[in-house]
Order: structure tokens, then C-alpha cells, then sequence
């Protein structure tokens, strides 16, 4: 397809880093709501890129942003998980395979395509078709750029949703890990697991040391300082569900009463609503990943806003 120039400036101008010779980040301030980070590996036989963006304008930008550093075509996307800032603009990589989780596939396929949503301020979707993985796998995959092997990997249970991939560039030291973290933004584990969480963290992530860690949101992190942090955020969320368990109060009520202390400066504090409605039901005995009612906690998140949707700049 044709790339059509756009010129992003709001709520900040997308980065393309170079974080490895021929490793890109592609870094969307101010990495809140629907606006993610990317990015793409160049090779001899073309370009392997690791999401794509939740709208059209912004994968258009994002395209525009690999046509600059090279006329090779996209030969494939990994999708990191389901979630449409991540999977929404798939269907703009018209010669790509989409690869992903098993499950990734399934659930972008229930989600369906772009639409309408009360819970928020936006975005503007564009002309986007549903366009799933289509390449799947179970536990873990291998793409090639020349030979540089990227290793796409399953992290084992439900994180941030149930179908989390990483992926992990061994020679380089390199991680894309999306959203298991997000730099200076308040994680978001209302589709996963609050325990999964932390334990792909501390025995997945952790492990690899990795010298660079490109986050789904926020800035390119290097050293393990962003993965304390995000540790250090859901113990404190699973020490508050265990107290209102206790007191029988609602989410939303203990997510009221708490102090956020270090974390308020984080984006997206609301989420600390939805992150307890998901510590809750696995507190009282749903497994990782289950269903759980995910409107009602989005309402809540709205109405912790004091009723304002909540804000999206995609």
C-alpha cells in the first residue's frame, strides 16, 4: 500500500530509536490510552514488526516511520498480546503474516474490530478491519532478520492479559516486552492476572537481564529498575484487595480510600480500579485470566474519574 505522510504532534511526537544496529523502537508519547509503543527489526528479506498501532492515522504514522529507514517491504507481524492498540491496525500490513499466541488470535477475534466505546474520549479508529493472527503458536517462536533471531515467546500465564508474548533478541540483549511493563504508567491487569503478573516478572523477565527493555508504553528502559517498579506497584495492589476482602468493601470504594503514595504520579491512576476488581476475584478464588465482568469495572474506573470518560489523545 501507499504511505500517506502524517504529521503526529499531539499528545507528543513519535521516536524511531535505533536501540541495536537494526533494532527500532518506534516510542508514542505520552504512551497512555490507546497510545502504544512499537517497533521493527530490518533484514535482507525485509522487516519484522512487533505490533502495530490502535488507529489508522497512527499506523499510517508508524509505516511512514519504517519507509524512512527502509524501502524493504513488512514480511510479518508479531502481535504481543491481543489488545487493539496493539492488533487494531494489523489489516494496514496488507503482505504480512500476523503472528501471535493461540489465544491472541481468539481473543482479538471476540473483541472484534474497532468500535465505539462509552469508557472513553476517543479515539478517531479510521476505515481498520478486523485482521487476526494468522500464523499461531503455543509456547514460543522463532522470526529471522538476515541473522538476527528473535524469540517470540509465550511467558506461561495469564500477565497483563492470557495471551502475552515477549519478545527476546538474545545476541543484542534486546526485549520488547509489551505490556508487561509500562514506564511511568500505572500497569493494567484487568484481562489477566495481578499474581501472574508478578510472577512473569520475577521468574520470566527478570531472568533475562536484559540490557534494553522496550516497554508497550513509556520510554526505552535499560537496567532492572522499571521491572522493580512495576513489582513493587501490584504487591501494593494485591496488599490493598486482600484489606477490602477483608473489610467486604468494593473495588472501587477501597480504591477510593487508598493513598497511591509513589504511584500517583503514575498515568492513568484510574487503573488502579480495574487492577483491583481482577486482585479481588483471584483473591476469592477465580483463576488467572477468567473472566471476570469487565464493563462494570470499567464503569467503575469512569466513575472513580468522578464520571469523566477517560481521556484518549490516540
Amino acid at each position: 500500500m501507499s504511505s500517506i505522510a502524517v504529521d503526529i504532534t499531539e499528545p507528543g511526537r513519535p521516536e524511531v530509536q535505533e536501540v541495536s544496529a537494526g533494532i527500532y523502537a518506534y516510542i508514542q508519547p505520552d504512551g497512555t490510552w490507546w497510545i502504544n509503543n512499537t517497533g521493527f527489526l530490518t533484514g535482507p528479506q525485509g522487516v519484522i514488526s512487533i505490533d502495530s498501532c490502535a488507529t489508522q492515522r497512527r499506523t499510517r504514522g508508524f509505516l511512514d516511520a519504517i519507509a524512512a529507514v527502509t524501502p524493504a517491504p513488512v514480511r510479518a507481524v508479531v502481535n504481543t498480546h491481543h489488545h487493539g492498540d496493539h492488533t487494531f491496525g494489523n489489516c494496514m500490513f496488507r503482505n504480512a503474516a500476523i503472528v501471535a499466541h493461540e489465544r491472541a488470535r481468539a481473543e482479538a477475534i471476540a473483541f472484534g474490530p474497532p468500535r465505539d466505546m462509552p469508557f472513553w474520549d476517543g479515539p478517531d479508529w479510521g476505515e481498520l478491519t478486523l485482521d487476526p493472527p494468522f500464523v499461531t503458536f503455543t509456547e514460543q517462536i522463532t522470526v529471522h532478520a538476515g541473522d538476527l533471531a528473535a524469540q517470540v515467546r509465550h511467558v506461561g500465564t495469564a500477565a497483563h492479559t492470557t495471551n502475552d508474548s515477549i519478545v527476546w533478541i538474545p545476541d543484542r540483549s534486546v526485549l520488547f516486552c509489551g505490556d508487561l511493563i509500562f514506564n511511568g504508567g500505572t500497569p493494567f491487569l484487568l484481562m489477566g492476572s495481578v499474581a501472574g503478573a508478578i510472577e512473569v516478572l520475577e521468574q520470566v523477565l527478570r531472568p533475562l537481564g536484559a540490557a534494553v527493555i522496550v516497554p508497550g508504553h513509556g520510554p526505552v528502559c535499560t537496567g532492572q529498575g522499571p521491572i522493580d517498579a512495576t513489582v513493587g506497584y501490584l504487591r501494593f495492589v494485591l496488599d490493598v484487595a486482600a484489606r477490602a476482602c477483608d473489610a467486604g468493601v468494593t473495588p472501587l470504594q477501597a480504591a477510593r480510600d487508598t493513598d497511591l503514595g509513589r504511584y500517583a504520579g503514575w498515568a492513568d491512576a484510574e487503573r488502579i480500579v480495574g487492577n483491583l476488581h481482577r486482585a479481588c476475584a483471584e483473591l476469592a478464588g477465580a483463576p488467572r485470566g477468567a473472566p471476570i465482568d469487565i464493563a462494570a469495572a470499567l464503569a467503575d474506573m469512569v466513575s472513580y474519574n468522578g464520571g469523566a470518560p477517560l481521556s484518549c489523545l490516540a
